[in-house]
């Protein structure tokens, strides 16, 4: 049995169910995969997830597997179900010793030619087949066979590259590819159909025919794909003498198959076109389970596992044929125009008589890359082939996925999702206000906006370009975001730097296939405790932690960890709710407030957790990370206030890189981007300088706030909200310092909870050193101290200079400068 399986999985769409396959309890199973495909993976029930930017990217796949065998042991099964990663796969199992199909078994059913050869050896009819490395070669086959002729990839998936020549003329203007071996093979007119099942490694066991309505090639240029499963028990018979033959001549084992066939129009013959050891492609897995009633996934799982596969599937089928019964069938609607491109609108007949759909969100950006990313979906199920076909070509006929080309030349448009207060997130705006101009390094960006209030003091930076919705609702926010791209011809990107619409804004860019920090691992930073148990699990130092829900297992946990102990909500933001308890007697207090306390705009989350104190300065470090790789951008040293709770009253950006924890930071800190699944966008981390080495705090998937990206701009000239825009949009940001010198914020405090009347800061913002002096609290606010109020701060000076000190004292001086007109409020009354 598999003690260690290490999945590689790209898929996006639920095409395989890992947790039904496996008891990811009983076993430690691990993930190989990509940003975008780990949306439906199990990630916290796995022994520990990788992730790449691309599964097909060998050397990034081989150390992502050599990273999870050093944490969770040599791999004892590796397994991976689509084609595209058979082969690699393979390679792993024999670098590791491992059982299962190995390259020499792999090779005639991923090499057509030696496939061809093969099965033309074995007495098989299929098309004359040559190598095509150049011109003349085609051309000699063609005077032997006729045109036309296709030249297609030796290896290759979905049609990608098969490219149909009709003349000497044309193939004197195709194009040979220098690094992919190729084919020619004669054009045929014949219908396609094709095979999915399982072969037992002697006989079929159970397996399906279908008839393709158009074929493959023609859904590469734009005319829709359709399939119907086959009803006619002669047709059949004929069909599933084939198959087996084909299967026994290629197969070393047993396998799930995908098998095509030209039929011809005059006489019925069949010719075998290819043959893959895997599910098909498109929605034949989900017309399986759905209609059928068999997961061809959790066979194919079962069989590169050795665990015993369903034994519905892998039962031989009667005598007379596959196992009949309800008809399935699916169409795809490709894009309208070429990718990448944005979905304009994507409609379907109101009496199509499918009973699944997808539609493509209009304003999704579409990349192309397989059938699961080509256009709308359709799977339909009936009593025969007949009322199947039926609906299958009305849908084909009816459906419509109308896009506009992306120009990539084009300025860009970053819609941003909430902006924030303007004391705290102007600098935000007026950096990207920088971007959109032609002379900006990266090319222009426009800024959009998208909040739940009519524009105010936003309007110079987004004119028109705004939509308001309601930002706590992802529906709406989607449909807000995809109208502001979806008139727009260049590229297109949303960003957030507001802590509660982070979660929000991951699932937009997911639905409108946008570059983004995935929704798990925003989750993963959201939720202190989901942060801390994958931490942990990586073996990332931080807090030894307990989750609990009453006073008595908070001082439990306390004890158990050690006092002094911190005591947190697992959500929220700001250092609500946390605090540090010295002794018993302190916990139950601080339980009580974690459990109770609230952020507006963040839901809580049950429970509450209790975590060693980390003695030690506290640094924030602010990432830029794109194409997996995290580049540390900024650090800054956190001052804190109000013990026993944790209020920030002032950062400091000073040099750091030669500090004698710079580089056991920045292994620290990219170990927990890799443990938390963070492969792009800018982030903010929290840490402590403990005896024992950098430990850390926490990490959130946005910019930093109060003020620190704009310290970091004024210390070292990196631009963070211009680096955010470009990771947005999937270019490489410029992170390259021009300066190393200091900066710090000091937040400006009342001495006691008071209500607001003026606040003059005239005399500060004159001080030398100081470069912004900006108020926090309009009159008529009311500044409760910590715990009882939420960050009451009266203004932030900002201040630039050589050194710490140099700061510091241009800092003391504005304070002592600043003005204020406060009542005192009285204190609540104890309960």
């Amino acid at each position: 049995m598999p003690e260690h399986v290490i999945i590689i999985h790209r898929w996006t769409d639920r095409y395989a169910d890992y947790v039904a396959y496996i008891d990811h309890a009983a076993h430690r199973v691990s993930y190989v995969t990509t940003e975008q495909a780990v949306h439906h993976l199990p990630v916290d029930r796995a022994a520990g997830v990788r992730l790449v930017a691309s599964t097909e990217h060998a050397k990034a796949v081989r150390e992502a597997v050599d990273a999870l065998a050093e944490r969770n042991g040599v791999p004892t099964r590796i397994v991976a179900l689509h084609e595209s990663d058979l082969d690699l796969a393979a390679e792993l199992r024999a670098e590791f010793d491992l059982p299962g199909v190995r390259g020499e078994d792999l090779r005639p059913l991923r090499d057509k030619l030696l496939m061809a050869r093969r099965l033309q050896a074995a007495g098989l009819p299929v098309p004359a087949t040559a190598p095509a490395p150049d011109h003349a070669t085609v051309a000699a086959f063609a005077a032997e066979h006729g045109w036309p002729v296709l030249v297609k990839p030796r290896r290759g998936t979905a049609s990608v590259g098969v490219t149909r020549l009709d003349s000497p003329q044309e193939l004197a203007r195709y194009p040979f590819p220098r690094d992919t071996a190729l084919l020619v093979q004669p054009w045929l007119p014949d219908r396609i159909l094709h095979v999915d099942g399982v072969f037992t490694g002697e006989n079929l066991g159970v397996w399906r025919a279908s008839r393709y309505l158009t074929t493959c090639l023609d859904f590469t240029t734009g005319a829709p794909l359709g399939s119907v499963e086959i009803d006619d028990a002669q047709v059949l018979a004929g069909i599933g003498e084939l198959t087996a033959a084909v299967a026994r001549a290629l197969f070393s084992g047993p396998s799930v198959f995908h098998l095509e066939l030209f039929e011809s129009d005059e006489t019925g013959a069949l010719t075998v076109l290819e043959i893959g050891a895997r599910p098909g492609g498109a929605e034949v897995p989900f017309i399986w389970r759905e209609v059928h009633g068999i997961d061809l996934m959790a066979v194919a799982f079962a069989h590169q596992t050795g665990t015993p596969a369903p034994t519905e599937a892998t039962a031989p089928a009667d005598q007379s044929g596959p196992q009949l019964g309800r008809v399935g069938g699916w169409v795809l609607v490709p894009p309208s125009t070429p990718a990448p491109c944005r979905v304009r609108t994507a409609t379907a007949p109101d009496d199509s008589g499918a009973y699944a759909q997808l539609l493509p969100e209009s304003g999704m950006l579409m990349r192309g890359g397989g059938y699961e990313h080509a256009g709308a979906r359709f799977r339909f199920a009936g009593d025969s082939t007949a009322d199947v076909e039926t609906a299958v070509r009305r849908t084909m006929c009816d459906a419509a996925l109308v896009t506009t080309p992306v120009d990539l030349e084009a300025p860009a448009r970053l819609v941003v999702v909430g902006c924030g207060n303007p004391p705290y997130r102007r600098y935000a705006l007026d950096s990207l206000a920088a971007l959109d101009s032609p002379d900006a390094p990266a090319g222009r960006v426009e800024a959009a906006l998208v909040q739940p209030r009519a524009l105010d003091w936003q309007r110079p930076y987004v004119a028109d370009r705004f939509r308001q919705a309601d930002t706590s609702n992802t529906t709406g926010t989607t449909r807000a975001v995809a109208a502001l791209l979806a008139g727009h011809p260049g590229p297109g990107a949303v960003l957030t730097w507001d802590e509660t619409l982070l979660e929000t804004t991951a699932e937009v860019a997911r639905r409108l296939g946008l570059p983004h920090m995935s929704p798990q691992a925003v989750s993963g930073c959201r939720d202190k405790l989901t942060t801390r148990r994958l931490l942990a699990a990586a073996g990332v130092p931080s807090a030894r932690f307990r989750h609990v829900h009453s006073r008595q297992d908070a001082r439990a946990a306390a004890e158990a960890l050690g006092l002094p102990a911190v005591v947190k909500p697992r959500s929220l933001a700001g250092s609500i709710g946390v605090a540090l308890a010295t002794d018993p007697d302190q916990v139950g207090p601080a339980h009580d407030m974690a459990a109770a306390s609230a952020f507006p705009g963040i839901d809580g989350l049950a429970g509450v957790i209790v975590e060693e104190y980390l003695s030690g300065d506290e640094l924030s470090v602010d990432c830029a990370v794109f194409h997996g790789e995290v580049h540390v951008v900024n650090v800054a040293r956190k001052r804190l206030g109000f013990a026993p709770y944790f209020e920030e009253v002032g950062h400091l950006v000073a040099p750091w890189q030669d500090e004698p924890w710079a580089v056991e930071v920045r292994s620290v800190v990219a170990a927990a981007h890799a443990a938390l699944g963070i492969r792009t966008g800018l982030t903010h981390t929290e840490l402590r300088l403990t005896a024992t080495g950098p430990r850390i705090v926490e990490v959130n998937g946005r910019l930093g706030g109060d003020f620190i990206p704009l310290l970091g701009a004024l210390a070292t000239g990196v631009d963070q909200v211009a680096a955010a825009a470009c990771i947005a949009l999937g270019r490489t940001p410029d992170l390259t310092a021009t300066r190393d010198r200091c900066a710090e914020v000091r937040f400006v405090y009342p001495d006691h909870d008071a209500l607001v009347h003026g606040v003059d800061l005239t005399a500060a913002a004159a001080e030398p050193g100081i470069v912004h002096a900006i108020s926090l609290a309009a009159p008529g606010t009311e500044l409760r101290l910590p715990p009882r109020g939420i960050v009451p701060r009266l203004a932030a000076l900002v201040a630039t200079g050589e050194t710490p000190d140099a700061c510091t004292a241009a800092l003391d001086r504005a304070e002592q400068a600043v003005r204020h007109t406060l009542t005192p409020l009285p204190l609540p009354e104890r309960p």
